[in-house]
């Protein structure tokens, strides 16, 4: 059995989505199709995506095979430290927990946004 795959898609790769990213399909037909797969869209990068693209953030949500994660308290504390809402949740969202004990991979457009910052990315530039 292999191991599952969690990623969380930052506010470029919700975007991306909208405008038709072949790789950003890919991701969104796995996570729906095969077993193992889990895609997580942080609400704050929901929030942002629709900002850039109006409809982005009712339309992806209502996928399936996507989480939607919350803005719960742990998330509010680790977004109040960071420049931009949008990327500290995903980074939170990234980070190590009981259910994704290896943390996940953050799937961005901008893959040099998160150098130096202490994530696994997933670069889906086409």
């Amino acid at each position: 059995m292999t191991e599952p795959v969690h990623i969380v898609l930052d506010e470029t790769a919700i975007t991306a989505a909208g405008t038709g990213n072949v790789l950003v399909s890919r991701l969104i037909h796995r996570a729906h199709a095969e077993a193992g797969w889990y895609l997580y869209a942080p609400a704050c990068a929901l929030v942002e995506a629709d900002r850039a693209r109006p409809g982005t953030a009712e339309h992806l949500a209502a996928l399936p095979g996507i989480t939607v994660l919350d803005l719960d308290l742990p998330a509010v504390l680790a977004v109040a430290q960071q420049a931009t809402w949008a990327q500290a949740h995903a980074q939170h969202a990234a980070q190590p927990t009981v259910e994704r004990p290896d943390g996940a991979i953050i799937a961005t457009t901008t893959p040099e946004r998160w150098k130096g910052e202490p994530v696994r990315v997933l670069d889906l530039t086409p």
